[in-house]
């Protein structure tokens, strides 16, 4: 009962869908984590190469953990940049996705303790937890050949968060993969960044080379992205059936959606901080912008 709750409020909070798994060890997890980080994928992100041990085993996040919840927001917007713009992700058009999924989690996880005593700590990319291998787990959808997660009939441009929990509740049930032959994904990325199905050198890709990466680039990025990139993203079929996201807080503002190429080239801090206020891009800061352009 309390899981079916969860999981209504989650939906009435403008979560577009919600799962729960077991905090345990996985096995097969921990060795595809290994073989990743023994290639050296992860590039400059160096903190992938700590807490190895948490993230391959969720039980050990917090202290006796035994579920964990996951919720997906959509953030695919309506209105988009002119294509001859220099190119942010969608995830970068409106507010940062952390401060927003993590007002909603608070939401649900105060919600929670309403139900039933519990303990709890809620995640959105603030801990080693891998949030798209448990919302695998807890049937939200599959990881499709470009890692990313797709939710059956919504597709993958979603935003994950995750709270964990001391307390057992009702498991899901995860989803058969449905990517099948297709492989246009790994087809599509310019930089060949997907070295095989479902395995990603981030080295190679443009988000992390656009976002992470904090050297000068040796080369140029491609397709005109200036900030994260979801060309993999666009070329997937399960993409198609993208909705608009509802959340306010996403849709981008009229004076982001017009900037152009010269309009970022003459851009000030004052002008920058006013564009992107609460946004991710202040991440790279307008220093990092140029260098991108």
């Amino acid at each position: 009962m309390f899981s079916s709750l969860i999981k209504q409020k989650a939906l009435q909070l403008g979560f577009e869908a919600c799962g729960i798994c077991k905090a345990e060890f996985t096995n097969e997890h921990a060795e595809y984590l290994h073989q990743w980080l023994d290639k050296g994928y992860y590039g400059e992100m160096s903190y992938m190469n700590r807490n190895v041990e948490v993230r391959s085993d969720s039980s050990l996040l917090i202290e006796n953990a035994k579920s964990v919840i996951v919720v997906a927001l959509n953030y695919f917007p309506e209105k988009k940049q002119h294509p001859d713009a220099p190119q942010f992700a969608y995830h970068a058009y409106g507010k940062d996705y952390h401060l927003v999924v993590k007002e909603k989690l608070q939401q649900l996880y105060n919600y929670i303790q309403e139900l039933f005593p519990v303990d709890g700590r809620i995640f959105c990319d603030t801990a080693p937890l891998l949030e798209k291998y448990h919302a695998q787990k807890a049937g939200l959808g599959w990881i499709g050949k470009n890692t990313q997660l797709i939710i059956p009939g919504k597709g993958s441009f979603f935003s994950l968060g995750a709270i964990v929990l001391n307390r057992e509740l009702d498991y899901d049930t995860p989803q058969e993969n449905r990517c099948g032959n297709c492989r246009k994904c790994v087809d599509a990325c310019p930089t060949q960044a997907l070295v095989a199905p479902g395995l990603l050198n981030a080295t190679r890709c443009i988000s992390y080379l656009s976002i992470e990466n904090k050297s000068m680039l040796g080369k140029p990025l491609s397709n005109n992205q200036i900030y994260g990139c979801d060309i993999c993203n666009k070329a997937c079929p399960h993409n198609q059936q993208a909705k608009a996201t509802m959340v306010e807080e996403f849709k981008p503002s009229d004076a982001f959606l017009n900037l152009d190429k010269e309009q970022i080239l003459q851009m000030n801090e004052d002008t920058f901080n006013d564009i992107f206020k609460e946004s991710g891009v202040k991440r790279i800061g307008l220093k990092g912008l140029l260098k991108n352009l």
